[in-house]
C-alpha cells in the first residue's frame, strides 16, 4: 500500500512502512505477550534461551512458528494486493554498511528489550515499537532486525524485499548483534548491581 500510494517517493514509502510496522508491533506485543511472551523474532527467542528464560524445546517451536508466520504473512499481503503469491525479491541489499546497519539494529532491539524490561516491564511494548519505527530511519538497512522477517522479505519483489543472496549475511549480522547485546546487558546489569550495593553501604555507614 505504501509503495503504491507513494507515487515513486521512496521517503514516503519508507515512512508508511515504519508507521505501519511500529503501530502493528505495539498492538501485537500487547495482545500476545500473555500467551507466548510475544516471541516474533528468532533473535529474541535465542536470547531468552541463553538467559534461561525459555526452554530449548519450546524455543524450537517458537522459531518454526516465527518463520512460518512471516512467510504466510508475506503471501497473504500478496493476495490482498492482487500480486503473484509466490515470488522472489530482486532488490539488492548487501555490503559492509548494510551489514553494520543490521548489526546495530538488532543490538539496539535486544538491548531495548533487556534494559527497559529490567526497569519498566510495562513499557516494553511501546519501547520496542518506538525503537523499530525509529530504526527504519537511523540504520542503513532499514532495520530488518529479525531473521524470520528477513527470509520472508526475500519472498516479495516489492519495496520491502531483499534478494535471497543477501539473506545469509543479514542474518549473520543480526545474530552477532543480538549476541553482543546480551553480553553488554549482562555487564551493565552487573555494574548497576555493584553501584547499588556501594550506595547502600555508604548510606548504612
Amino acid at each position: 500500500m505504501g509503495e503504491r500510494l507513494a507515487g515513486g517517493n521512496v521517503a514516503i514509502a519508507l515512512l508508511a512502512n515504519a508507521l505501519a510496522t511500529a503501530a502493528g508491533l505495539y498492538v501485537l506485543i500487547l495482545a500476545l505477550a500473555p500467551i507466548s511472551g510475544a516471541h516474533f523474532n528468532p533473535s529474541v527467542t535465542l536470547m531468552a534461551v541463553f538467559e534461561g528464560q525459555v526452554k530449548a524445546r519450546l524455543a524450537a517451536g517458537y522459531v518454526v512458528a516465527q518463520f512460518a508466520g512471516a512467510i504466510a504473512g508475506t503471501w497473504t499481503a500478496h493476495a490482498m494486493f492482487a500480486l503473484d503469491i509466490v515470488q522472489t525479491s530482486t532488490k539488492i541489499r548487501t555490503g559492509p554498511s548494510q551489514w553494520l546497519g543490521e548489526f546495530i539494529a538488532t543490538f539496539g532491539l535486544i538491548a531495548c528489550i533487556r534494559l527497559v524490561g529490567r526497569s519498566s516491564p510495562a513499557s516494553v511494548p511501546a519501547a520496542v515499537a518506538a525503537y523499530i519505527g525509529a530504526a527504519y530511519w537511523f540504520t542503513s538497512s532499514t532495520s530488518f532486525a529479525n531473521p524470520a522477517v528477513t527470509v520472508a522479505r526475500s519472498l516479495t519483489d516489492t519495496f520491502a524485499g531483499i534478494a535471497p543472496a543477501g539473506v545469509p549475511a543479514f542474518i549473520g549480522a543480526q545474530l552477532a548483534g543480538a549476541g553482543l547485546a546480551v553480553v553488554a546487558c549482562r555487564w551493565l546489569g552487573a555494574a548497576t548491581a555493584g553501584n547499588t550495593k556501594v550506595t547502600e553501604e555508604k548510606q548504612e555507614g
